[in-house]
């Protein structure tokens, strides 16, 4: 399910000191963007964010939920999107730098599939 018009506003607010921010429904969840960088989804208006090796323990060690996850070929898919920590909901410094580490993880993640940063592919396209 996407997220909510109001859960909408409060990511967008709460997200602002990141960058523009901007969301579009995805497989029947929104995907949240930063300068066009993915750095979360929603689905039910829970906040999941990026994780990779270098932010997912701290994702642990908060207890936080595992993964949003499918179910492909009898094999379990991991998205690799770990919901935020209720406590921050609360804590706009807080949740303003996990979800940097969410978008620091991302671009490590974009970086790795060597994918250039989407303002990047879109005045390459541009360009030609």
């Amino acid at each position: 399910m996407v997220a909510s018009d109001s859960f909408a506003e409060f990511l967008r607010e709460q997200l602002a000191p990141l960058g523009r921010i901007t969301m579009r429904r995805m497989f029947g969840k929104t995907g949240v963007f930063c300068d066009g960088v993915m750095l979360g989804m929603v689905t039910d208006n829970t906040f999941y964010v990026r994780v990779d090796e270098q932010n997912r323990e701290i994702f642990k060690e908060a207890a936080s939920s595992p993964p949003l996850n499918y179910a492909k070929q009898g094999h379990t898919i991991d998205l690799a999107f770990w919901r935020m920590p209720e406590r921050l909901y609360d804590e706009p410094d807080q949740f303003a730098a996990w979800a940097q580490a969410a978008l620091a993880a991302a671009h490590r993640v974009a970086a790795s599939r060597g994918r250039p940063p989407a303002h990047k592919r879109r005045s390459r396209a541009t360009s030609t």
